[in-house]
Protein backbone atom coordinates (compact mmCIF):
# COMPACT_ATOMS: atom_id res chain seq x y z
CA UNK A 1 0.00 0.00 0.00
CA UNK A 2 1.20 3.51 -0.82
CA UNK A 3 2.97 5.07 2.21
CA UNK A 4 0.93 8.27 2.07
CA UNK A 5 -2.34 6.30 1.85
CA UNK A 6 -1.23 4.08 4.73
CA UNK A 7 -0.44 7.13 6.87
CA UNK A 8 -3.79 8.70 6.05
CA UNK A 9 -5.77 5.50 6.81
CA UNK A 10 -3.94 5.07 10.12
CA UNK A 11 -5.54 8.36 11.21
CA UNK A 12 -9.01 6.86 11.00
CA UNK A 13 -10.81 6.32 14.27
CA UNK A 14 -10.51 2.79 15.71
CA UNK A 15 -14.14 2.09 14.77
CA UNK A 16 -13.73 3.31 11.20
CA UNK A 17 -10.57 1.17 10.82
CA UNK A 18 -12.70 -1.91 11.51
CA UNK A 19 -14.79 -1.27 8.40
CA UNK A 20 -13.82 -2.66 5.03
CA UNK A 21 -13.89 -0.34 2.04
CA UNK A 22 -16.95 -1.11 -0.06
CA UNK A 23 -16.30 -2.03 -3.70
CA UNK A 24 -17.12 0.69 -6.22
CA UNK A 25 -19.67 -1.52 -7.98
CA UNK A 26 -21.92 -4.40 -7.01
CA UNK A 27 -23.93 -6.85 -9.12
CA UNK A 28 -27.43 -5.59 -9.85
CA UNK A 29 -30.38 -7.94 -10.24
CA UNK A 30 -31.69 -8.72 -13.69
CA UNK A 31 -34.57 -6.38 -14.56
CA UNK A 32 -36.58 -9.46 -15.47
CA UNK A 33 -36.41 -10.82 -11.93
CA UNK A 34 -39.41 -10.99 -9.62
CA UNK A 35 -38.11 -8.94 -6.68
CA UNK A 36 -39.43 -10.32 -3.39
CA UNK A 37 -36.38 -9.81 -1.18
CA UNK A 38 -36.61 -6.33 0.36
CA UNK A 39 -40.24 -5.92 1.50
CA UNK A 40 -41.14 -3.02 -0.77
CA UNK A 41 -44.76 -2.27 -1.57
CA UNK A 42 -45.43 -3.67 -5.08
CA UNK A 43 -47.71 -0.85 -6.24
CA UNK A 44 -46.93 2.66 -7.53
CA UNK A 45 -47.99 5.78 -5.68
CA UNK A 46 -51.68 6.64 -6.05
CA UNK A 47 -52.20 9.24 -8.76
CA UNK A 48 -52.99 12.05 -6.34
CA UNK A 49 -49.76 11.38 -4.40
CA UNK A 50 -47.70 11.02 -7.57
CA UNK A 51 -48.90 14.41 -8.77
CA UNK A 52 -47.61 15.99 -5.56
CA UNK A 53 -44.17 14.44 -6.19
CA UNK A 54 -44.05 15.77 -9.76
CA UNK A 55 -45.16 19.23 -8.65
CA UNK A 56 -42.42 19.26 -5.99
CA UNK A 57 -39.76 18.90 -8.68
CA UNK A 58 -40.57 22.46 -9.76
CA UNK A 59 -39.08 23.54 -6.41
CA UNK A 60 -35.82 21.62 -6.91
CA UNK A 61 -33.77 24.84 -6.96
CA UNK A 62 -34.85 25.70 -3.39
CA UNK A 63 -33.73 24.17 -0.12
CA UNK A 64 -36.41 22.09 1.58
CA UNK A 65 -38.21 23.43 4.63
CA UNK A 66 -35.96 23.59 7.68
CA UNK A 67 -36.95 21.21 10.52
CA UNK A 68 -39.82 19.79 8.39
CA UNK A 69 -42.28 21.98 10.30
CA UNK A 70 -45.33 21.60 8.05
CA UNK A 71 -44.72 17.86 7.57
CA UNK A 72 -44.53 17.38 11.34
CA UNK A 73 -47.71 19.40 11.76
CA UNK A 74 -49.47 17.26 9.15
CA UNK A 75 -48.34 14.05 10.85
CA UNK A 76 -49.48 15.35 14.23
CA UNK A 77 -52.93 16.15 12.83
CA UNK A 78 -53.22 12.81 11.00
CA UNK A 79 -52.24 10.72 14.02
CA UNK A 80 -53.90 12.82 16.72
CA UNK A 81 -50.72 13.78 18.57
CA UNK A 82 -49.08 17.11 19.50
CA UNK A 83 -46.61 18.55 16.97
CA UNK A 84 -43.84 18.81 19.56
CA UNK A 85 -44.00 15.02 19.93
CA UNK A 86 -43.24 14.43 16.21
CA UNK A 87 -40.03 14.37 14.18
CA UNK A 88 -39.62 13.57 10.48
CA UNK A 89 -36.70 11.81 8.87
CA UNK A 90 -35.09 10.51 5.72
CA UNK A 91 -36.74 7.15 6.34
CA UNK A 92 -36.94 5.60 9.80
CA UNK A 93 -33.37 4.37 9.30
CA UNK A 94 -32.13 7.95 9.74
CA UNK A 95 -34.11 8.24 12.97
CA UNK A 96 -32.66 4.94 14.23
CA UNK A 97 -29.13 6.22 13.62
CA UNK A 98 -29.93 9.44 15.51
CA UNK A 99 -31.07 7.44 18.54
CA UNK A 100 -27.83 5.44 18.55
CA UNK A 101 -25.75 8.62 18.28
CA UNK A 102 -27.73 10.37 21.02
CA UNK A 103 -27.72 7.57 23.60
CA UNK A 104 -24.59 5.48 23.10
CA UNK A 105 -20.96 6.06 23.99
CA UNK A 106 -18.22 3.44 23.45
CA UNK A 107 -18.82 0.50 25.77
CA UNK A 108 -22.52 1.19 26.30
CA UNK A 109 -25.07 -1.50 25.51
CA UNK A 110 -28.22 -1.67 23.42
CA UNK A 111 -30.60 -4.65 23.62
CA UNK A 112 -32.70 -6.04 20.78
CA UNK A 113 -34.97 -9.04 20.49
CA UNK A 114 -33.39 -11.64 18.21
CA UNK A 115 -33.78 -12.43 15.40
CA UNK A 116 -34.28 -8.82 14.41
CA UNK A 117 -33.32 -6.13 11.89
CA UNK A 118 -29.62 -6.77 11.29
CA UNK A 119 -28.80 -3.12 10.43
CA UNK A 120 -28.95 -2.41 14.16
CA UNK A 121 -25.75 -4.41 14.68
CA UNK A 122 -23.88 -2.01 12.41
CA UNK A 123 -25.37 1.05 14.10
CA UNK A 124 -24.17 -0.24 17.47
CA UNK A 125 -20.72 -1.05 16.10
CA UNK A 126 -20.36 2.49 14.69
CA UNK A 127 -20.85 3.85 18.23
CA UNK A 128 -18.45 1.32 19.75
CA UNK A 129 -21.39 -0.07 21.70
CA UNK A 130 -22.21 -3.61 22.83
CA UNK A 131 -25.07 -5.21 20.94
CA UNK A 132 -27.09 -7.48 23.23
CA UNK A 133 -29.42 -9.92 21.49
CA UNK A 134 -32.22 -11.42 23.55
CA UNK A 135 -33.76 -14.54 21.98
CA UNK A 136 -37.53 -14.85 21.75
CA UNK A 137 -38.94 -17.48 24.10
CA UNK A 138 -42.46 -17.19 22.64
CA UNK A 139 -43.23 -15.11 19.53
CA UNK A 140 -46.23 -13.31 21.03
CA UNK A 141 -44.78 -12.30 24.41
CA UNK A 142 -41.62 -10.70 25.79
CA UNK A 143 -39.03 -12.33 28.09
CA UNK A 144 -39.70 -9.70 30.74
CA UNK A 145 -37.18 -10.88 33.35
CA UNK A 146 -34.38 -11.10 30.78
CA UNK A 147 -35.11 -7.59 29.49
CA UNK A 148 -35.42 -6.02 32.94
CA UNK A 149 -32.93 -7.98 35.08
CA UNK A 150 -30.90 -10.26 32.80
CA UNK A 151 -28.41 -9.57 30.00
CA UNK A 152 -30.24 -6.39 28.99
CA UNK A 153 -30.31 -4.92 32.50
CA UNK A 154 -27.73 -2.20 31.81
CA UNK A 155 -28.58 -1.47 28.17
CA UNK A 156 -29.14 2.22 27.45
CA UNK A 157 -32.26 1.38 25.46
CA UNK A 158 -34.27 -1.62 24.30
CA UNK A 159 -35.31 -1.94 20.66
CA UNK A 160 -38.51 -3.78 19.76
CA UNK A 161 -39.82 -4.18 16.20
CA UNK A 162 -43.53 -4.89 16.09
CA UNK A 163 -44.36 -6.62 13.80
CA UNK A 164 -40.87 -8.07 13.87
CA UNK A 165 -38.51 -8.34 10.90
CA UNK A 166 -37.62 -10.97 9.65
CA UNK A 167 -40.20 -13.17 11.41
CA UNK A 168 -43.41 -11.15 10.92
CA UNK A 169 -44.53 -12.01 14.45
CA UNK A 170 -46.60 -9.57 16.52
CA UNK A 171 -46.63 -8.87 20.26
CA UNK A 172 -49.91 -7.50 21.70
CA UNK A 173 -49.65 -3.87 22.72
CA UNK A 174 -50.59 -4.66 26.33
CA UNK A 175 -47.42 -6.76 26.60
CA UNK A 176 -45.26 -3.93 25.29
CA UNK A 177 -46.90 -1.42 27.63
CA UNK A 178 -46.17 -3.75 30.53
CA UNK A 179 -42.45 -3.53 29.68
CA UNK A 180 -42.58 0.25 29.24
CA UNK A 181 -44.22 0.67 32.64
CA UNK A 182 -41.75 -1.56 34.46
CA UNK A 183 -38.62 -0.14 32.78
CA UNK A 184 -36.92 3.18 33.49
CA UNK A 185 -35.00 3.05 30.20
CA UNK A 186 -35.96 4.16 26.71
CA UNK A 187 -38.03 1.63 24.77
CA UNK A 188 -37.81 2.15 21.00
CA UNK A 189 -40.81 0.61 19.23
CA UNK A 190 -40.11 0.22 15.50
CA UNK A 191 -43.48 -0.04 13.74
CA UNK A 192 -42.30 -0.21 10.12
CA UNK A 193 -44.93 -2.87 9.31
CA UNK A 194 -47.74 -1.70 11.61
CA UNK A 195 -50.25 -1.03 8.82
CA UNK A 196 -50.50 -4.79 8.22
CA UNK A 197 -50.93 -5.57 11.94
CA UNK A 198 -53.87 -5.54 14.40
CA UNK A 199 -52.88 -2.40 16.33
CA UNK A 200 -50.18 0.22 16.80
CA UNK A 201 -48.48 1.89 19.75
CA UNK A 202 -48.99 5.61 19.09
CA UNK A 203 -51.72 5.88 21.72
CA UNK A 204 -49.11 4.95 24.35
CA UNK A 205 -46.76 7.83 23.55
CA UNK A 206 -48.55 10.47 25.63
CA UNK A 207 -48.79 8.09 28.61
CA UNK A 208 -45.13 7.06 28.82
CA UNK A 209 -42.13 9.43 28.53
CA UNK A 210 -39.73 6.50 27.98
CA UNK A 211 -41.42 5.26 24.78
CA UNK A 212 -40.33 6.30 21.29
CA UNK A 213 -42.34 4.99 18.31
CA UNK A 214 -40.92 4.89 14.77
CA UNK A 215 -42.98 4.75 11.58
CA UNK A 216 -42.04 4.65 7.89
CA UNK A 217 -43.85 5.13 4.56
CA UNK A 218 -41.54 2.63 2.83
CA UNK A 219 -43.55 -0.55 3.40
CA UNK A 220 -47.24 0.25 3.34
CA UNK A 221 -47.27 3.56 1.43
CA UNK A 222 -45.13 2.76 -1.65
CA UNK A 223 -42.44 5.31 -0.79
CA UNK A 224 -39.34 3.15 -0.16
CA UNK A 225 -37.33 5.04 -2.79
CA UNK A 226 -38.43 8.45 -1.53
CA UNK A 227 -37.49 8.00 2.18
CA UNK A 228 -40.10 9.30 4.60
CA UNK A 229 -40.12 8.31 8.28
CA UNK A 230 -41.46 9.63 11.58
CA UNK A 231 -40.58 9.42 15.27
CA UNK A 232 -43.12 10.02 18.07
CA UNK A 233 -42.17 10.58 21.69
CA UNK A 234 -41.88 12.96 24.62
CA UNK A 235 -41.26 16.59 23.51
CA UNK A 236 -37.97 16.81 25.45
CA UNK A 237 -36.58 13.71 23.72
CA UNK A 238 -37.97 14.57 20.28
CA UNK A 239 -36.63 18.13 20.53
CA UNK A 240 -33.13 16.93 21.37
CA UNK A 241 -33.11 14.37 18.54
CA UNK A 242 -34.31 17.02 16.07
CA UNK A 243 -31.44 19.22 17.21
CA UNK A 244 -28.82 16.69 16.06
CA UNK A 245 -30.42 15.95 12.68
CA UNK A 246 -28.62 16.92 9.52
CA UNK A 247 -29.64 20.30 8.12
CA UNK A 248 -32.27 19.90 5.38
CA UNK A 249 -32.41 16.18 6.07
CA UNK A 250 -35.36 15.57 3.72
CA UNK A 251 -35.62 16.63 0.08
CA UNK A 252 -38.56 18.55 -1.40
CA UNK A 253 -40.06 15.48 -3.11
CA UNK A 254 -40.03 13.42 0.10
CA UNK A 255 -41.58 16.33 1.97
CA UNK A 256 -44.37 16.70 -0.61
CA UNK A 257 -45.06 12.96 -0.80
CA UNK A 258 -45.18 12.70 2.98
CA UNK A 259 -47.74 15.51 3.16
CA UNK A 260 -49.85 13.94 0.41
CA UNK A 261 -49.78 10.42 1.87
CA UNK A 262 -50.92 11.78 5.24
CA UNK A 263 -53.84 13.52 3.52
CA UNK A 264 -54.83 10.50 1.41
CA UNK A 265 -54.19 7.40 3.49
CA UNK A 266 -57.57 6.04 2.41
CA UNK A 267 -56.19 5.72 -1.13
CA UNK A 268 -54.07 2.80 0.12
CA UNK A 269 -56.82 0.70 1.69
CA UNK A 270 -57.22 -1.63 -1.30
CA UNK A 271 -53.44 -1.99 -1.49
CA UNK A 272 -53.32 -3.12 2.15
CA UNK A 273 -56.22 -5.54 1.66
CA UNK A 274 -54.37 -7.07 -1.29
CA UNK A 275 -51.24 -7.64 0.80
CA UNK A 276 -53.22 -9.36 3.58
CA UNK A 277 -55.10 -11.57 1.11
CA UNK A 278 -51.98 -12.60 -0.83
CA UNK A 279 -50.09 -13.17 2.41
CA UNK A 280 -52.66 -15.76 3.46
CA UNK A 281 -52.95 -17.32 0.01
CA UNK A 282 -49.19 -17.76 -0.39
CA UNK A 283 -48.79 -19.02 3.18
CA UNK A 284 -51.38 -21.73 2.51
CA UNK A 285 -49.75 -22.70 -0.79
CA UNK A 286 -46.29 -22.91 0.79
CA UNK A 287 -47.65 -25.11 3.56
CA UNK A 288 -49.00 -27.49 0.93
CA UNK A 289 -45.53 -27.55 -0.65
CA UNK A 290 -44.05 -28.69 2.67
CA UNK A 291 -42.77 -25.36 4.02
CA UNK A 292 -43.41 -24.36 7.64
CA UNK A 293 -44.67 -20.77 7.55
CA UNK A 294 -44.53 -18.43 10.54
CA UNK A 295 -47.87 -16.59 10.98
CA UNK A 296 -47.14 -13.07 9.75
CA UNK A 297 -48.55 -9.62 10.51
CA UNK A 298 -46.24 -7.87 8.03
CA UNK A 299 -45.96 -7.69 4.22
CA UNK A 300 -43.73 -10.75 4.04
CA UNK A 301 -43.57 -14.39 5.10
CA UNK A 302 -40.77 -16.25 6.86
CA UNK A 303 -40.86 -19.87 5.73
CA UNK A 304 -38.78 -22.83 6.90
CA UNK A 305 -37.87 -24.81 3.79
CA UNK A 306 -38.63 -28.54 3.35
CA UNK A 307 -36.13 -30.97 4.83
CA UNK A 308 -33.14 -31.62 2.62
CA UNK A 309 -31.95 -28.15 1.58
CA UNK A 310 -30.96 -24.94 3.34
CA UNK A 311 -32.42 -21.48 3.04
CA UNK A 312 -29.36 -20.36 1.09
CA UNK A 313 -29.87 -23.28 -1.35
CA UNK A 314 -33.48 -22.23 -1.90
CA UNK A 315 -32.49 -18.58 -2.36
CA UNK A 316 -30.03 -19.61 -5.10
CA UNK A 317 -32.49 -22.06 -6.70
CA UNK A 318 -35.21 -19.40 -6.86
CA UNK A 319 -32.76 -16.87 -8.29
CA UNK A 320 -32.05 -19.37 -11.09
CA UNK A 321 -35.79 -19.07 -11.80
CA UNK A 322 -35.47 -15.25 -11.73
CA UNK A 323 -37.19 -14.88 -8.35
CA UNK A 324 -35.35 -13.02 -5.57
CA UNK A 325 -36.09 -13.81 -1.89
CA UNK A 326 -34.32 -13.04 1.38
CA UNK A 327 -32.00 -15.35 3.31
CA UNK A 328 -30.40 -14.74 6.73
CA UNK A 329 -27.41 -16.68 8.09
CA UNK A 330 -28.38 -15.89 11.70
CA UNK A 331 -28.66 -18.80 14.12
CA UNK A 332 -32.07 -20.41 13.77
CA UNK A 333 -32.76 -18.89 10.35
CA UNK A 334 -30.38 -20.99 8.25
CA UNK A 335 -33.25 -23.18 7.04
CA UNK A 336 -35.55 -20.26 6.21
CA UNK A 337 -36.31 -17.85 3.40
CA UNK A 338 -38.20 -14.56 3.66
CA UNK A 339 -40.64 -13.73 0.88
CA UNK A 340 -42.07 -10.23 0.35
CA UNK A 341 -45.70 -10.02 -0.73
CA UNK A 342 -45.95 -8.59 -4.23
CA UNK A 343 -48.63 -8.43 -6.89
CA UNK A 344 -50.72 -11.51 -7.68
CA UNK A 345 -48.66 -12.03 -10.83
CA UNK A 346 -45.42 -11.89 -8.85
CA UNK A 347 -46.69 -14.31 -6.22
CA UNK A 348 -47.97 -16.71 -8.91
CA UNK A 349 -44.50 -16.62 -10.49
CA UNK A 350 -42.91 -17.35 -7.10
CA UNK A 351 -45.22 -20.30 -6.39
CA UNK A 352 -44.68 -21.66 -9.90
CA UNK A 353 -40.91 -21.50 -9.33
CA UNK A 354 -41.24 -23.30 -6.00
CA UNK A 355 -43.29 -26.06 -7.63
CA UNK A 356 -40.78 -26.43 -10.45
CA UNK A 357 -37.84 -26.65 -8.03
CA UNK A 358 -39.57 -29.27 -5.90
CA UNK A 359 -40.42 -31.29 -9.00
CA UNK A 360 -36.78 -31.24 -10.14
CA UNK A 361 -35.55 -32.17 -6.66
CA UNK A 362 -37.99 -35.09 -6.65
CA UNK A 363 -36.81 -36.23 -10.07
CA UNK A 364 -33.18 -36.18 -8.93
CA UNK A 365 -34.10 -38.04 -5.73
Amino acid sequence: MDAKLQAMLSSLSPIARELDALPSGRPTPDNGCVKLNTNENPFPLPGIVMRSAIAALELQYLYPEDDNVSLRQAAAAAYGIATDRVMAGNGSSELLSLIYRAFLAPGDGIAMMSPGFSFNRKLAMLQGARFIEIPWSKPDCLPMDELLFGAAKHAKFILLANPNNPTGTFVPLAEIERLVIRSDRLIVLDEAYVDFAPEGGLRLVERHPNLLVLRTFSKSYSAAGIRVGFGFGHPELIGRLRNIQNVFNMNVVAHAVGMSVLAHRDAYEENHRHVRFERQRVASALSEFGFSVTPSHANFLLARVPVGQSGRWWQAALEDHKVLVGFFPDAGLEECIRVSIGTKRQMDAFLAAVGSILKNVGCRG
